[in-house]
């Protein structure tokens, strides 16, 4: 039964990318359809099996390559870390896979487009299911290829082409920490099964080793590398520029890769390694760190843009975020719940702006749009869950892991954990505020374009049908999973997080002030009124002084008010709408690196030293003597053996300076001392 849960998805990606042309479109699609609905009801056997019954199944299939006393077999490890990943990838994939028949009706490559997305999914599912760390590279390679794939779906649009190469570079970046770790578990260990690792580092978590004269512990150097990969994949700061731009794809697309698949696959991998992470504070305060910052930059980022796609983009990161520093004060339990309830609102947004991006003919810029609550008023209702539930509204599902997720960092006590509460608070208030901008531009605005009138009309029953369903799990499922994931009494996590007892304050997050576990709800409520202010409100009030007649009640002030805006607002705006100029500082840096590489490496050293020394040097000297001694013959034969013999003694010199000589003098250090004493003592060269 447990092997199903690859086979299906193989399956679904066999029938529609390999023998569809014999079947047909329609019965492909079906199938392939089937195939991952009956994927979603094996991870539902699963999941009360591992994770209600309290029990864990490891087995192995086959031994994959051995490599001296180190072998590593192709197993897997079913615990209750892994059954709920099945439950997200597996529930979310399914809608996504519905979806997309109405959203790609009429796409000629709409098997294409479903094969990849069924192989996106059980390269997923690989990596979760894994129980070891070479299978889990191969399932985390796996998903960066299907998006790849899946981003330049489109391949005739340039845009699309550069994201999805975009997203590779950017992900090998990381890719090559994430390798680094893996090698040193090997090297260290000599295996990669995450049992064996975890019982071997915890009786060898003081060991280190020594490079270039510094010794560093081991823990710390593998948990860093395993670090960064995970930076990559999950998009923080510094490695976050291309999951914007991975919006090029089609909107299943997008769906799939923030909710459940390709940007949850680093948070997975510090929860599968909290076992490692927890006896390596400096590498946690790193999490702490890069996960508050980017929850809060993100957040801010968001507020400025226009295109529906990159808002939710960026409030991807921003949650990832939360989730990060999260992990990052050993608060993992809180970090899964938040991802499992992420998954379903986060999937729900983006259908909703499919929905409305196609109702529009692929218009994504909200300013173009306005008024469609009249048009779409079911996809307005699920949009309008969606942002609700992201915003942490009471009694919905974001409420009960992102409020409790902010009240145990409240709880450390510490002052990291201050400077990241104020973080995720503010990160809190700026989430309601680009949500309900969102809301009001696309659903409330006047209209100011022709399609938002003409071409809008509701989507399709498959689109709307999945649309429904993630509004009703927006709601639910956070009320109903709180006490299997987070609950008092709770042994779901025993099997698959390790804890360090210093590190558990979960029971100090019930003694709190009720204002303080009230702070994040209030924010929010006043970010959401904030966000109306500013779009409705000030419209109004900008109308009524420039055109009313009101203007001389403002006289005084509107110097000031238009300087401020125009030298401060103007540019703050600026640089958030371009993201703080990260890809342009990305392509001056990069720029910059291959120009001097060029000229050092090529022209100075290859095109210069080298030749100079080299080739060309030894051709450059024996044609000048050859000249030399054409121009100037011997009278003799004596003289024409003398050259001969000279040019010999010559060449032998050379090849005994560059070649021998300091392999010579390296092997016998005391004769170069002793040569170098002899010239150099007083009265040699009298």
């Amino acid at each position: 039964m447990f092997i199903l849960i690859l086979l299906l998805s193989l399956n679904s990606f066999f029938i529609s990318g390999i023998i569809s042309r014999f079947l047909g479109r329609s019965i492909a699609v079906f199938l392939s359809t089937f195939s991952i609905f009956l994927l979603f009801l094996v991870s539902i056997f699963i999941f009360y099996e591992i994770c209600l019954l309290g029990t864990v199944v490891n087995f192995k299939i086959f031994n994959w390559f051995l490599i001296d006393i180190m072998s590593v077999s192709f197993g897997f490890l079913f615990d209750s870390l892994t059954s709920f990943m099945l439950l997200i990838v597996c529930l979310i994939s399914f809608f996504v896979h519905l979806y997309s028949l109405g959203y790609m009706k009429y796409d000629p490559y709409l098997l294409r487009f479903i094969s990849y997305l069924s192989l996106f999914t059980f390269f997923m599912l690989i990596l979760v299911t894994s129980d070891n760390f070479v299978q889990l590279f191969l399932g985390w390679e796996g998903v960066g290829l299907c998006s790849y794939l899946l981003i330049s779906f489109w391949f005739t649009r340039i845009l699309a082409n550069k994201a999805a190469i975009k997203a590779m570079v950017m992900n090998r970046i990381s890719d090559v920490f994430f390798t680094y770790g893996i090698i040193l578990i090997l090297l260290f260990f000599k295996t990669s099964d995450y049992i064996m690792v975890f019982f071997l580092f915890y009786f060898n978590k003081m060991d280190s080793f020594i490079f270039f004269g510094s010794e560093y512990l081991l823990i710390n150097v593998i948990c860093f590398f395993l670090f960064i990969g995970s930076v990559g994949k999950s998009a923080q700061l510094g490695l976050h520029t291309w999951l914007p731009d991975a919006m090029e794809g089609p909107t299943p697309v997008s769906s799939l890769l923030h909710a459940a698949t390709m940007v949850t696959a680093g948070v997975f991998l510090i929860l599968r390694c909290s076992f490692l992470f927890e006896f390596s504070n400096i590498v946690l305060f790193f999490v702490v760190i890069i996960g508050g910052v980017t929850a809060l930059f993100s957040s801010i980022i968001g507020v400025f843009q226009y295109d529906m796609k990159k808002i939710i983009a960026y409030s991807t990161c921003s949650q990832l975020g939360y989730m990060f520093f999260s992990c990052g004060l050993s608060n993992y339990h809180i970090a899964i719940f938040h991802l499992f309830n992420h998954a379903f609102f986060k999937a729900l947004l983006f259908l909703s702006a499919g929905s409305v991006i196609h109702a529009l003919m692929d218009e994504q810029d909200m300013r173009k749009m306005g008024s469609l609550i009249n048009f779409l008023p079911f996809t307005y209702i699920a949009f309008f869950i969606g942002s609700l539930a992201i915003m942490g509204f009471p009694f919905l599902t974001g409420f009960y892991s992102k409020d409790l997720l902010l009240e145990l960092v409240f709880c450390r006590f510490y002052l990291d954990s201050s400077f990241i509460y104020f973080l995720g608070v503010v990160s809190a208030f700026f989430t309601s505020v680009y949500s309900i901008r969102l809301l009001l531009f696309v659903f409330f605005n006047y209209m100011i374009s022709f399609r938002s009138f003409v071409f809008s009309s509701e989507s399709y029953p498959p689109m709307s049908f999945s649309m429904f369903f993630l509004s009703l799990l927006s709601i639910f499922v956070g009320y109903f999973f709180h006490d299997i994931a987070v609950g008092w009494g709770s042994f779901a996590w025993n099997n698959s997080i390790f804890l360090l007892s210093t590190n558990f304050a979960y029971i100090d997050s019930h003694f709190i002030h009720f204002f303080v576990k009230n702070i994040p709800v209030l924010l929010s409520m006043f970010g959401l009124f904030l966000g109306i202010f500013f779009v409705e409100v000030l419209k109004i009030f900008k109308f009524g002084v420039y055109y009313v007649g009101s203007y001389f009640l403002f006289e005084n002030y509107l110097p000031f008010f238009e300087r401020f805006s125009k030298f401060f607002l103007r540019h703050l705006s600026a640089y958030f709408f371009y993201a703080a100029f990260f890809n342009v500082f990305y392509n001056k840096l990069f720029d910059f690196l291959f120009k001097w590489s060029y000229n050092f490496y090529n022209k100075i050293m290859d095109k210069g030293f080298i030749e100079l020394f080299g080739p060309f040097g030894i051709y450059k000297l024996f044609r000048t003597l050859s000249l030399f001694a054409k121009n100037n013959p011997p009278a003799i034969l004596f003289f024409s053996v003398g050259y001969m013999f000279f040019f010999i003694v010559c060449f032998i010199f050379y090849v005994f300076i560059i070649f021998y000589l300091p392999l010579f003098f390296y092997i016998n250090p005391g004769l170069l001392g002793f040569i170098i004493f002899i010239i150099f003592r007083k009265g040699f060269f009298n």
